[in-house]
Parts: C-alpha cells; structure tokens; sequence
C-alpha cells in the first residue's frame, strides 16, 4: 500500500470517527439488526428507506450511514434461522441447515455465538479485501466476460449434486424445476411463456414467496403441529456468555474454514449477478466436500456449518463493493442502491473513486469494519434475551410469526399473487421436507435461471463451441465436472473400503416401491414433460433453455425411476453381520413428530392449512392488514383459548409494529381487495348514497 493510499485510508478513518458519523453508522447498525430479524424484509427495505435521508448528508456520512445498514443484515438473519428455522434472509437459508438443529437440542448459545463470531470475522475479512485489493482489481473483473459469466453460472447449478447428499439425481432434478421456473414470464423478445393468461405472471415469479414458501411455512407448520416451545429438546434455552464463547471457541478451531469461506463469500460476490441467495450455499457445499466426516454431521446440527454459512454471507458485502466503486456495474442489488447514492453525491464510480475520492472508498472500508464489530457485539450482549423467544409457547408465537411470513411474502410484487405463490410453494416445501427431497437445489435453480439463459445465448451467438477453450472458462467447467462426479467417486471409494467386509446386491424392488416416492416421480415427469412439450411453436431464443433443462430433467427422472425400481441392498461377509455401511447424508432438515399419533397429526395439519388460506381469502376480501388482525384475535381465542387480556394485548403489540413499519414508514402500496373494490364500484354507481 503505498503512501497516497495510506493517507487516504487514514484521512476516511479520522473522518468516520467524529461522534455525528459514528451516531449514524451506529443508527444504520441497530435499524439493520432489526431488518435482519424480520423473515423475507432484510436489509434491502432498509437501504431503500434510508435512501432519501441520505440527499441532504455529505458523501462521508452518507455512505457511512447506508453501510452501516447493510453490513450487518446477514448478521441478524441468522437469529431467526437458528431459533426458528425460518431464514431471516435468503442469505441465511443454508445456516439453517445445522442451526436450527443445534437450537432444538438446546445448543442456541453455542450456534449464535460461532454465527456471531463467523460473521465479524467475515466482515471483516471483506473489508480487508476490499481495502487491499480496489488498486488491481480492475484489470481482473473486466476479464470476466460472458463465456465466463456462463461457466460460473453452470458451476452454481451443478452444486445441486453436493447440496442433495445422498439424492443427487433428486437435486439435480429440483434445480432444473426451478431452472424452468426462472424462465416464466416475457423473455427479452416478448415471448409470453408460462403465464397461462395471468397478469402477474409477466414479469416471472419472485423469489421473495417462493424461499419463504419453501422454507418458512413448513417448519412453521411443524411447530404448530407438535404445538410446543421451539426448544423442545434438551430442555428450556439459556444463552449465556458461556455458550456464546463456546461457538466463539469453535470458530477459531475451525478458522481456516471460517478463512476459506470468506474467501469464497468476497470473490463470489465481487462477480456481478451472483449475490446473497447462492454464495452461503456455495460455501456450504464447500465445507461438505472438504471438511472431515461432513458426510455424517452437516444437516444435523454441526456448527461447522453455521460458520460456513455465516462468514460466506457476511463477507459478499465488501466484495460487491468491488465492481460497484470501480466501474459502477453493481455487484448486488443493494448496490444498486449505493450506486444511486454516489451518484446523487456527485461521485462517479469508477476511475475517480481510486483516485481524487479515494478517501470516500475507504470510508466505506472503515464502515464495513466497524459496523461488523458493532453488530456483533450487539448480539452478543442482547443474545440471551433474543433466545428467550423460542421459550414461548408455539401457540402464542406461531401466529405472530406466519404474519410476519405473510407480509414478507407480499413484498414481492404486492400483489394478491404473491400470496397464492407462498401458498403453492408451502405445500411443495411440506411434501419435499416429508419425502426428503432437497428444496435447496430450487432456489438456486431460480436464482440462477435468467442469468444462465441470457449469458448462454449470447455467449452461443458471439463465440460458439470456442467459449470452452478460454482458460478461465476451462478451469471453471473443469472443476464442475470434478464437483458432479465427486458423489459417484465417494460411492465407489465407500464401497471400495469396505474391501471383503461384504458387496452390494442389486435386485428389483416390484411392489415395495414406497408409493409417496413414486408419486413424486411421476409428478415430475408429468412437470417436464408439459414444459418440454409446451415449447413447441416458440422461437429458438425463447424455446433453446427451457427445451434443454426439461430435456435434461426428462433424463434425470428416468435415473431416478431406475433408481426406485433396482433396489441396491449391502450383504455382509460372514463374521462382518455389525458392518453398516456409510450412505452418506440429506443436506435438509427432519422433523420429528413423536408422540403424535396419525389421526391427531392429519388433524393438526388440515387446521394449519385452513388458517393459511383463511388468511389468504380474508387478505383478498377485507385487505391484509385487517386480515392478519382478524386472524390473531380468532386463532388466539379461539383455537389457543387465549384470555381475552392476552389475546387483545399480542394482536395489539404486533399488529401496531407492523403497521408503523409496514404503513407509515415503508409506505407498503397495499393490493386493493374485493370488499373495497365492491365499495368503490358502488359509490360510483351512487348506490351508496349516504357516502
């Protein structure tokens, strides 16, 4: 670092830390904090709120003031995915994972602690990235072009395998749904695809409803149907400084994962278009594939996997900084919003931000760095207090949560759609979660969908078959070929151990097929076999990746059909009967309902359903706002049989949050519902006359 750079680092420092600018970055910090907490809000709606505010501040506070907020965003959003199992955030949804196990065996403390500790050093370790790196990075982010964009693409979807432990055919085959998903709505050429003469359909389906659908609504849906504490097992939650040192402990035994993951977490997100939904689970799958016995322990509550997810997640801030200062291409979409800030203040990205506003860039180096510290800290101290919430009774809890699920669903496009897509995807969440089917595949799926098709059209147009032969390219397929046949290559290395200690037996499975197994498999051939055959009569631009993606997924599901139908079962050696081979792991969740006999869980289950769409149908009839009221008072009184004092009390504290936040601060465009359309059409038709 040489001398002009020194002194601007050093000017930016002295300037950040006058008691004005650390008031507000500290401001920014706790309004994040709160954001991170809330499931399907994040730190996006914030940046957006505090947007305005920033016009009248100098550059200096302004950047300090909206970094401040989302530097910390992935910080929080571990809370709630660790209490709870309902990701604050899509950046959180792999912390889950492991996470929510640890809490439900009464290792809360020990979990937010290594996710509080990961997260600080995440940060930071973006922030020095960032600091040491903006002077060369130039030259580096301009060489990734299309082809490139193209392979990186490709090498996120193929973690589906690795995401899918022992199902990877099942994952591969959830990444190609959402893969097709992605591509609903009007291509870049005015093919209407997929909108089956839906309005809201035409701009795709947002992701907001789908990952909360997915993930939110079934675990939700879960506690309600075992109708206790969410710390069940292992006795109450009590997060004390002890256990919190504990997960600190853990991150430093582990800290070269914590060190490769945030590594990961930088460079994936200086690279434009790979953000928050699929760098923690990149870095998950990572820590699968090299961290020692991962095979037996992620997905059941190893912290090891809270520290992959959680410093990856925090650290993808300082690298989306990276393209945002030097060339404005935003790395992210809270970039975009920094980027308009910068403009606004007269600071042209670019060239200048390295030079005569070098003091600017590190001032959003210093915000990083001191907004990490700060969170954490935070967190630290008020942890027990945030856990204590997973002491109360599911019954009072859950309402207030799915709520919140609900208003954060409606973020998507408020609109009545996006409702119904929760739903939707609730109930494909529950089954998959059920069946062991991976859900994560499919988010990636969407995620990555229109970034695959735009840059693998272009890249086929301009550069044809030669667009493997770049070396970046190369070295990228490379290592994903590497990363599909890593599942193949472990099942024969397994099988290779187990030397004479027994051999595998193939054989037809006929009638013991389990039938749920089959039904989804035939589903999914229904499912790609409409998108295939539906193509027909497109254009090339707009039939070329739904045509192949279905095609493939046609392929995967004959595997998987194979794979129901030849059953493969271990017959040990004589003298080797106690050998249990290893078969490796599902990278999800389970639930366990035990205690519950089958009539009282189809019970529960049918009075979950009816109180999701009672909420859906009462939103459309008398507006959400009301409806999320009307559904706490009769869910409370008359489902709990709360006390009318507790009753009125909680739909008060929550339903007057959320309408400060959501209403008055916001400004949330509310979907206009049948009730008020009908009260309109009738004022204009003076039917009502005393109106």
């Amino acid at each position: 670092m040489d001398a002009h750079v020194l002194q601007a680092a050093l000017s930016a420092m002295e300037t950040l830390f006058q008691p004005a600018r650390l008031g507000l970055l500290a401001g920014g910090v706790l309004i994040g904090l709160f954001l991170g907490v809330v499931p399907g809000v994040g730190g996006l709606v914030g940046l957006t709120l505090l947007l305005p505010f920033t016009f009248s501040m100098d550059p200096f506070t302004a950047m300090a003031f909206m970094m401040g907020l989302a530097a910390v965003g992935a910080t929080s959003d571990a809370i709630p995915a660790i209490l709870f199992g309902v990701p604050g955030g899509i950046g959180s949804a792999a912390t889950v994972l492991d996470g929510y196990p640890m809490a439900r065996r009464g290792e809360a403390g020990r979990a937010l602690g290594a996710a509080f500790a990961a997260s600080v050093l995440g940060g930071l370790f973006g922030a020095i990235l960032l600091a040491f790196l903006i002077p060369a990075v130039r030259p580096a982010v301009l060489s990734i072009a299309k082809p490139e964009m193209l392979a990186v693409t490709i090498f996120g979807i193929s973690l589906a395998a690795s995401l899918s432990g022992n199902s990877p055919v099942k994952g591969l085959m959830v990444a190609c749904a959402g893969l097709l998903l992605a591509t609903v709505g009007e291509d870049d050429i005015g093919e209407l695809r997929w909108i089956f003469d839906t309005i809201y359909l035409y701009d795709g389906i947002p992701i907001i409803p789908i990952t909360l659908g997915l993930f939110a609504l079934p675990e939700i849906a879960d506690l309600m149907i075992q109708r206790s504490a969410i710390a069940r097992e292992g006795g109450p939650i009590h997060v004390t400084m002890a256990a919190q040192w504990k997960g600190f402990q853990d991150t430093i035994r582990n800290w070269f994962l914590v060190l490769r993951c945030s590594a990961l977490g930088s460079i994936l997100g200086a690279i434009p278009g790979i953000g928050a939904p699929v760098i923690d689970w990149v870095a998950y799958a990572h820590a699968t594939r090299t961290e020692k016995g991962a095979r037996e322990t992620f997905g059941k509550g190893d912290v090891r996997g809270v520290l992959a997810s959680e410093s990856s997640n925090n650290a993808k801030e300082g690298g989306s900084l990276v393209p945002t200062i030097a060339f404005g291409i935003p790395g992210s979409a809270s970039m975009v919003l920094f980027l308009a800030a910068l403009l606004y203040q007269g600071v042209v990205p670019g060239p200048g931000m390295l030079g005569e506003h070098l003091d600017v860039t590190y001032t959003l180096v210093w915000s990083i760095a001191l907004a990490n510290v700060l969170a954490c800290g935070i967190c630290f101290v008020f942890a027990n207090q945030i856990a204590r919430i997973a002491l109360v009774r599911i019954g009072l809890l859950a309402p207030c949560v799915l709520v919140i699920i609900y208003l954060g669903a409606f973020e998507g496009k408020r609109a009545w759609g996006d409702l119904y897509v929760l739903l939707a995807f609730g109930v494909l969440g529950f089954v998959m979660k059920r069946l062991a089917w991976p859900r994560s595949p499919m988010i990636l799926g969407v995620v990555l969908g229109q970034l695959l098709e735009a840059n693998a059209f272009i890249t086929a147009n301009v550069y044809g078959w030669s667009w493997m032969t770049r070396p970046i390219t190369a070295t990228i397929l490379l290592v994903t070929l590497f990363g599909l046949g890593a599942p193949i290559v472990a099942s024969w290395r397994r099988q290779r151990a187990l030397g004479t200690k027994g051999r595998y037996v193939r054989s037809f499975a006929g009638g013991s097929v389990p039938k749920a197994q089959l039904a989804m498999a035939a589903a999914a051939l229904l499912f790609f076999g409409y998108a295939c055959a539906s193509t027909l009569g497109w254009e090339f631009r707009s039939y070329l990746m739904p045509r192949v993606v279905a095609g493939i997924g046609l392929a995967l599901t004959a595997m998987l059909f194979v794979q129901l139908f030849v059953r493969r079962t271990f017959v040990p050696a004589p003298g080797f009967e106690h050998v249990v081979p290893e078969t490796g792991m599902h990278m999800d969740f389970g639930t366990d309902f035990g205690g519950i006999d089958n009539a009282t869980f189809w019970r529960r289950l049918f009075a979950v359903a009816a109180w999701c769409v009672f909420i859906v149908l009462a939103a459309t009839t008398i507006g959400l706002l009301p409806a999320c009221a009307l559904f706490m008072l009769l869910y409370l009184k008359l489902y709990e049989r709360e006390s009318w004092a507790t009753t009125l009390l909680l739909t008060g504290i929550v339903m007057g949050s959320i309408y400060v936040l959501f209403h008055l601060v916001v400004h949330v465009t509310w979907a206009p519902a049948w009730l008020g359309d009908l009260f309109t059409w009738m004022r204009s038709n003076r039917w009502l006359s005393l109106v």
